[in-house]
């Protein structure tokens, strides 16, 4: 016989489940400020408006702004850290865990708190705090440059430095937090493939020994 509970107070999983709806709110709420108008011309006072609470309700849930700051940009990681550790451990070549990857890590920037790791970052941090963060990347590059590595073993990627494409690839595609507008033509999935087609097949036309043309370049004489 189940018993039904006659008490009208939350339970203690209830308050504290309660308790973690509402201080996403308010990390949610701040990232789309600190995105808008930048960290340091935030205040709580408008944090708190966004949100129809006081100010002081926002620090039961937060110490502070760099707390918040920090648990946005720490959000945004572990998403991408969660990204990378799956895609790391999947089936199929490198280039096709690459793109996977890639395309994971444009849809997570173009979200809150990926947008808040790529706009405002940990810079604005105290050290400490921004030595944790980054030591969190460090892994996660570690992870993308592991993929590109074991695209160049299988065959699927040539010969290159996993560095620089690892570096390449973030940096283009971190640039869509940027430009990207969700109420455009195209959705972020669609930006991503024609970013990353980029990224693997390069711009220049085929030759013509690879089974296509390629502009011909018109060779000047010393008349111009």
């Amino acid at each position: 016989m189940t018993t039904v509970s006659l008490s009208p107070w939350k339970t203690r999983e209830e308050r504290e489940r309660d308790r973690e709806v509402k201080r996403e709110a308010v990390l949610r709420a701040a990232a789309r400020a600190f995105n808008e108008q930048g960290f340091h011309r935030t205040s709580l006072d408008e944090v708190a408006e966004r949100l129809n609470v006081s100010k002081p309700t926002i620090y039961y849930y937060v110490k502070n702004k760099d707390e918040i700051l920090f648990e946005c940009v720490r959000i945004g990681l572990e998403r991408l850290d969660a990204a990378s550790r799956a895609t790391h451990a999947g089936g199929g070549t490198g280039l096709d865990r690459l793109i996977a990857l890639w395309t994971e890590y444009a849809r997570i920037v173009t979200e809150d708190f990926g947008r808040c790791l790529i706009l405002v970052g940990e810079d604005p941090l105290p050290a400490e705090t921004r030595r944790e963060l980054r030591a969190l990347k460090g892994k996660i590059d570690h992870r993308f440059r592991g993929v590109v590595e074991d695209g160049i073993a299988d065959g699927s990627i040539r010969p290159c430095d996993p560095k620089l494409v690892a570096f390449a690839g973030a940096g283009a595609l971190s640039w869509i937090a940027r430009w990207y507008d969700p109420k455009g033509p195209l959705d972020v999935d669609a930006v991503a493939r024609q970013i990353i087609d980029v990224l693997v097949r390069g711009i220049a036309s085929p030759r013509k020994d690879e089974g296509g043309t390629r502009p011909a370049t018109r060779r000047r004489g010393r008349g111009g």
